[in-house]
């Protein structure tokens, strides 16, 4: 059976997760999406709750909690995958664990931001679907990936 999170429940990694979020979202807000453009993409709030809430239950079994997590940013449209960030959660401690967060463009938005991914100078908000993947990776161990479809 799954862990019961109130048994494993960190003040320490709440609070370090809600920090982490804003940091997300910051490094979502100047996301590179082409060559020279940029664009603010926004999670919707019960997307955040999600990411934070799998975040929570993925670091409840490592040995540093959330404070030896590396996030990657992904933002995915149609079948390609673009980087928009790197977070090292606690610089201090040795990373544990590797969690790559996949994000998706709200696809009814898909025929309005084919011009973002060519060149030229832009800004516009877009908003990102509910539906996200997480993938882990033990940085400590030979396990196999875990992949969270959310």
């Amino acid at each position: 059976s799954l862990p019961d999170l109130d048994l494993l429940h960190d003040p320490e990694d709440e609070l370090l997760c809600a920090n982490l979020m804003d940091v997300v979202q910051a490094t979502l807000g100047r996301a590179p999406l082409g060559a020279k453009r940029c664009s603010r993409l926004l999670m919707p709030a019960q997307l955040l709750a999600q990411v934070r809430t799998e975040l929570l239950r993925l670091a409840c079994s490592e040995p540093c909690g959330l404070r030896g997590a590396l996030l990657d940013l992904c933002v995915e449209h149609g079948k390609a995958c673009h980087d928009v960030g790197h977070i090292t959660v606690d610089p201090a401690v040795v990373p544990t664990f590797q969690l790559t967060l996949v994000l998706r463009l709200d696809s009814r938005l898909w025929p309005k931001i084919q011009g973002l991914f060519t060149s030229g100078p832009a800004f516009t908000p877009l908003k990102l679907s509910t539906g996200f993947r997480v993938i882990k990776k033990k940085l400590y161990s030979s396990e196999q990936l875990l992949i969270e479809e959310c």
